[in-house]
């Protein structure tokens, strides 16, 4: 006999928080395609990348207000709604 949906359920909540994250993350990458998982590799790689970057004192920092005002300037507004 299969389980239920709720057995599963009660028993993934019994698990640590450490390894209900990664059972999420486990059934979330589940659903994916292997182009999205392939993605997501390429931007932790990238994320690395920068973070060792700033570390070591080659990379830097802008203010999130720069970027964006950076961006509308080159760009121009957009609606959210576009």
């Amino acid at each position: 006999m299969s389980r239920t949906f709720e057995e599963v359920r009660e028993e993934a909540m019994a698990l640590s928080p450490e390894e209900r994250g990664h059972l999420a993350e486990d059934l979330w990458d589940s659903n994916r395609t292997p182009d999205e998982l392939e993605i997501d590799h390429a931007w932790t790689i990238e994320v690395e990348r920068r973070v060792a970057e700033i570390d070591a004192g080659i990379g830097t920092l802008m203010p999130g207000d720069d970027v964006i005002r950076e961006l509308r300037a080159k760009y121009g507004k957009r609606s959210s709604r576009s």
